[in-house]
């Protein structure tokens, strides 16, 4: 099973090119960590289950890298994941 990249990077500005491939590179990740704990719930045997979840685990640090490049590339993408970050810490105060 191949992935296709969701965006068509010909029709992005060049300035752009590099912050859709790190967005690519995102819901990649996610989409592995999903499909590998879905996998790690379904396993019989534990050290299939254990394996798949180290594997998971190691897609999250992935994630953490291609978001730490792409922030610093994006900088309305970091004050926006700031403010996301804000609106939730005001709403579960409440």
């Amino acid at each position: 099973m191949l992935s296709n990249i969701p965006i068509n990077l010909e029709l992005v500005g060049k300035g752009d090119t590099d912050k859709e491939i790190l967005r690519a590179g995102v819901i990649a990740e996610l989409d592995a960590i999903n499909l590998y704990e879905q996998m790690a719930a379904m396993a019989k045997d534990k050290n299939l289950k254990k394996i798949l979840l180290d594997i998971a685990k190691e897609e999250k640090t992935h994630v953490g890298e291609f978001l730490t490049l792409l922030l610093r590339k994006d900088g309305e993408q970091e004050a926006e994941l700031e403010k996301g970050k804000k609106e939730v810490e005001e709403l579960m105060e409440k």
